[in-house]
């Protein structure tokens, strides 16, 4: 029964998100607002079709969530754990690597919504570019969102968190936010079965700005892989 409304979940999710991108394409042409509007949109409806699988989504900390210009850093198991942001910040812009950018009507969207693209092999070039772009987005008032892992980590297994967020956190003056969840545990990173179950995405309190790298990251990383690991277990 789990693999059936699994499968079901998948194709539908499919045809949602080719109906939204396709119908929505005449927002391509006009303000980034428009585009943050549907892409809530479309988050509301991939939440919605999880029910199929008996999986619901609870956010915790709401009294967390920045509403102004902030660096927003979620633990990253899935690909639901970008989903779910869309539907809770009022205007997100993610980081994101540059081969993403080739998924037709994504990167288009990407692009337009003022997305921030990352060659990870450009190495000092990249992260100068992320640092520059990103005090563009937060003089804009926009929420960046960067995973500090760069990449899907498994619950529970080691994680290694890369040097981009703590180059931003280095050259910026915004608060940043924590984000632990449990979703991998029922929504995994490889294959379609999705687990019965309730996923947690729960804003940490933000750490202030001005503190040393080695500090930063150290309490950055207790706090998401702490509360991470404590979702994991309820």
């Amino acid at each position: 029964m789990t693999a059936a409304r699994s499968a079901l979940f998948v194709a539908l999710f499919y045809l949602w998100s080719v109906l939204v991108a396709v119908g929505c394409s005449p927002l391509l042409l006009g303000p980034p607002r428009g585009i943050l509007c549907m892409f809530r949109a479309w988050s509301a409806g991939v939440l919605a079709l999880l029910r199929i699988c008996g999986v619901r989504v609870e956010i915790r900390g709401r009294e967390h969530i920045p509403a102004g210009a902030a660096l927003v850093a979620p633990k990253h198991q899935c690909m639901l754990d970008v989903f779910a942001q869309f539907g809770v910040l009022p205007a997100s812009a993610f980081v994101m690597k540059k081969e993403l950018m080739w998924i037709p009507w994504f990167g288009w969207y990407a692009q337009r919504v003022g997305c921030i693209v990352v060659d990870r092999e450009a190495h000092s070039a990249a992260l100068r570019k992320l640092v520059r772009e990103a005090q563009a987005r937060f003089a804009e008032g926009r929420q960046v969102v960067i995973f500090p892992e760069g990449t899907r980590t498994a619950p529970g297994a080691p994680a290694a968190y890369k040097p981009g967020v703590a180059a931003l956190y280095r050259d910026i003056d915004v608060p940043v936010h924590p984000v632990a969840t449990n979703s991998g545990v029922h929504w995994p990173a490889h294959g379609f079965i999705r687990k019965p179950g309730t996923i947690v995405f729960e804003y940490l309190e933000p750490i202030p700005p001005g503190l040393k790298r080695a500090e930063f990251m150290r309490l950055l990383k207790e706090r998401i892989e702490g509360a991470s690991d404590r979702l994991r277990g309820e």
